[in-house]
Order: structure tokens, then sequence, then C-alpha cells
């Protein structure tokens, strides 16, 4: 099969870096250049020194269009609310897109002003549907014949993946509470107190609750794969951990489900899936997926109608550039998984 062309836009940060490391080994792919605003003219390797001798790249301070000339894809690692503002020009050059950022996930400028904290710059792709949400799992299909995809974020992917069983089974519904826990990078490359290392190694601090960017497009999912009103009340918690993800989900049913039951849908849900598992003897953990493309889900039965769903996932790889790989796979009929099957380490 003959190898596509492809171009990163915004790789200097973690993101950015795991998306080139993956695309550098992938038997379908070229990689033709990266663009940063950052560390122009430096090598790659200097930013990713796990990449010194992997690549003779370098960061190149090139308009988007530029970048995306003679690509046949472009990953898109920019930030939310710059990625919508250099969208129309590749959308004028023909390649095709992976958007890492959460500026197209949503249907509602509305709810993307709220959470996002400023007006959309191009409101009318959101309402048009453009840009395909990237949640394989989900809009498998829709994703191999899409131009433009969005990439889920990292809490919602895996709060998706946890409890979209019960979603489509059609007994999610009402109120859910949520506990995520998150690693450092998830903040980006660019220290500040949040992330600085005395301050994270030992602590535990919450942020946005019950604001989180990542909840209306955690709900626009879920609805669209059968939960009926339903709300999020998320609190994301900042971790002792460079990786990782991990998501407690409280939910009540609309029918109770026996244990029996319960376990059969999350099997039946994700059986074939190639990125998401169920463990057999264990709950999902971090160590499990981290440095993987791997999600890890289960679900256990409370009193009554109680459910808790758990996830893990890698933040950086299943709940960012992996995925977007994944994505970029299925739009060009590559074997989904190329790229990203290694297992990751344990622990």
């Amino acid at each position: 099969m003959a190898k596509i062309k492809a171009a990163v836009i915004g790789g200097s940060g973690y993101g950015g870096g795991e998306i080139i490391r993956r695309l550098l080994h992938h038997p379908n792919v070229e990689l033709l250049r990266v663009a940063s605003i950052d560390h122009i003219g430096e090598p790659v390797w200097s930013v990713h020194p796990n990449l010194e001798g992997q690549t003779s790249l370098v960061f190149e301070g090139i308009p988007p269009e530029e970048a995306a000339k003679g690509a046949d894809v472009v990953l898109l690692g920019l930030p939310h609310k710059v990625s919508a503002t250099v969208m129309p020009k590749l959308m004028a050059t023909g390649a095709r897109v992976v958007d890492l950022s959460g500026d197209f996930r949503l249907r509602d400028p509305a709810a993307y002003e709220k959470y996002y904290g400023a007006p959309h710059p191009c409101p009318e792709e959101l309402v048009r549907g453009t840009f395909v949400y990237g949640l394989p799992e989900l809009h498998r299909e829709a994703i191999k014949k899409a131009k433009y995809v969005a990439s889920p974020g990292c809490f919602a992917t895996t709060i998706e993946l946890a409890l979209l069983p019960l979603a489509k089974a059609g007994v999610l519904a009402g109120a859910v509470e949520i506990v995520g826990i998150t690693g450092s990078s998830g903040s980006g490359i660019k220290e500040s107190p949040g992330t600085h290392h005395p301050v994270r190694a030992s602590n535990l601090r919450t942020y946005k609750p019950l604001e989180h960017q990542h909840v209306p497009e955690i709900v626009e999912t879920l609805t669209t794969a059968g939960a009926k009103g339903l709300t999020l009340r998320f609190v994301p918690v900042s971790a002792p951990l460079a990786r990782g993800i991990f998501a407690t989900c409280f939910a009540h049913t609309t029918s109770e489900l026996s244990a029996q039951r319960l376990k059969a849908l999350y099997a039946e849900t994700y059986a074939g899936e190639p990125f998401v598992r169920v463990p057999a003897k264990r709950l999902p953990e971090v160590v499990a997926v981290a440095g993987s493309n791997w999600a890890e889900v289960s679900a256990v039965k409370g009193d009554g109608d109680l459910v808790t769903a758990f996830g893990a996932t890698d933040n950086l790889i299943k709940g960012g550039a992996g995925q977007a790989i994944q994505s970029m796979n299925l739009m060009f009929g590559f074997d989904e998984r190329a790229s990203l099957e290694d297992p990751g380490g344990y622990p």
C-alpha cells in the first residue's frame, strides 16, 4: 500500500511528541514536516529527546497552509481557541484534518462559548457538523468517510467509554456524578504553579469542579449513543502522576440491572474492539494502560439501580495522540491498529 504524506502542526507539546513518535514508525505514513511557533529551526529531538536518532526533521515556523502543502492529512496539535482560527486556511488546502483541540467537538456554539470562555470563530462549522467526533467505538463508520475529525478530550474519552454500554442499552439517564483523576502531562509542556513538581508530587487537588470544558462533549456523545436527559456533575482531580486518567462514575439506571446483565453489557459493547478491554479478574487501573492506546473499563452493581463504572486511559495516547492516529487509520483505510499495537510497560 502506498504511503500517505502527513504534517503535524503544533508539534512541540507532549501530545505533539507522541503524534510524531507514532507517525515516524507508521508503516503507511511519511511524515513531511512539523510546524511550531516554538523552537523554530531546532531539531525535533531537542524537545522530544526520545526521538534523537529517529528523525532529522526540525520545527518549522511556517503558516498552516504552507505546513499542509503536499500533505494528505494534517494532525493539528494546537491549543483550544487557536485551532479554530487556522482551520479555514487548512480546509482550503484540501487536506484531511484530525484536530486534537476542543474547538470542533461540540455542535452548540453557545456551549462552546460557555465552557471555553470565548465565542467560536466559525460557529457555522459546529452547527453544520463539519467535523465527525472521533470516538471510534461509537462513530467508526462515520470516521471512515470523514474529511475532518475532532478527536475527543482525554477526560471525555475515559468517561464516555466507561458509560457507553449503559447509554447504548438505553438505561443511562438523569444525573451522573463523576470523579476523574489525571496526571500532570494533561496540563501541557509549559510549567505552571499547578504542575510544578514540588506541589504536584505529593498532592491531590481539584480544579474546575462542575465546569470542566469536557462536560458538554461527554453529554453530547452519550446522548447520541442513547442516554436520556443526561446531566454531569464532574469533579476533576490533579494527581501525582505524569500520565494517566482514572474515572469513577456513579449512575442510577432507569431500570435495575442484575450483576450478570451488567457484566454482559460491557462484554457485548466492547467485543472485538481493538483498544478497549474489560479486565477479567480485576478492575481498571492506570498502570495497565499507561504508555499505550488501550482503555480499560468495567462496572459494578450497587444497591438498587446504582451502577458504578470505572475507566482508565493514558491521557496522551488513547486520550490524545493515539486516538487521533486511530481515526486517521480509519479515514485512510489502514489497519486501525497501525503504529498503536504496543501494550505499554508494567508496572
